[in-house]
């Protein structure tokens, strides 16, 4: 995704993780740390369908976050893997992670209006 001058950084972040498997696919990716096949994809998230996995997976590799690596075999095989730059992105959701588990605690310790 090319970044204009004018584009708000925090903009260009959620935009690149914006959907709702993007992160769960990142994650997965992650914690693996091997390269991850469609099928294994599929598993890790029954709840998604077959083009919408495409999709994200799509994006994620316009971004950059992602490679996808096939194979050319009889059954063709394609393998996503992150790059580079989408191993650094870790720190950045860690913190958000921790930001929000803070932020769901405070709200449990709110006394709900009467």
């Amino acid at each position: 995704m090319p970044v204009q001058r004018n584009e708000c950084p925090v903009e260009v972040v959620f935009s690149m993780l914006s959907g709702r498997w993007k992160i769960p696919i990142y994650r997965f990716l992650y914690k693996n740390s091997i390269p991850v096949r469609y099928s294994e994809l599929l598993r890790h998230l029954p709840s998604i369908s077959k083009k919408m996995l495409t999709e994200q997976l799509r994006e994620l590799e316009r971004d950059g976050i992602i490679d996808r690596t096939t194979y050319p075999e009889p059954r063709p095989r394609v393998e996503y893997t992150l790059t580079p730059r989408g191993r650094t992105m870790i720190e950045f959701l860690d913190s958000m992670s921790e930001w929000g588990e803070k932020h769901i605690l405070s709200e449990c310790e709110i006394p709900a209006p009467k």
